[in-house]
């Protein structure tokens, strides 16, 4: 039997993991199967590292837990730990990934800018007046 691999991705506050084991194609996203989970243009993003690996990914089982953040970011954090972990399954897809987006493997590190004291917004100011 061989074992498991593990990777992780991060995106905004969403963190997730995931773990790849020898199978038949089912890529579960919190014990939920990837075709029940959200909405479809995320679905549509979760699934492109697995479009581009190609029949490969019908020989592997993929398990991710994501948690913390919004819909969007687990989304992002999920493709990006799926995308990890296949390509440290089959390293000659790490160029595939990279020609096709770059954030496929490299985390996006932005973050939201927090407000500060006595503004109402992150970067606003308070107005002042001279008369």
């Amino acid at each position: 039997m061989e074992k498991t691999i593990i990777t992780q991705g991060k995106r905004k506050q969403a963190i997730a993991k995931a773990a790849l084991r020898p199978g038949t194609g089912k890529i579960k996203i919190n014990h939920q199967l990837l075709d029940n989970y959200s909405s479809h243009y995320l679905r549509l993003r979760v699934k492109e590292p697995l479009v581009l690996a190609g029949d490969m990914a019908d020989k592997i089982n993929i398990d991710v837990n994501v948690h913390g953040g919004g819909i969007n970011g687990q989304a992002d954090a999920s493709r990006l730990a799926i995308a990890r972990v296949l390509v440290k399954y089959d390293p000659s897809l790490k160029k595939v990934f990279d020609e096709y987006d770059r954030l496929l493997l490299v985390a996006d590190v932005r973050q939201n800018e927090v407000s500060h004291p006595n503004d109402s917004k992150p970067r606003a100011k308070r107005q002042k007046s001279y008369r």
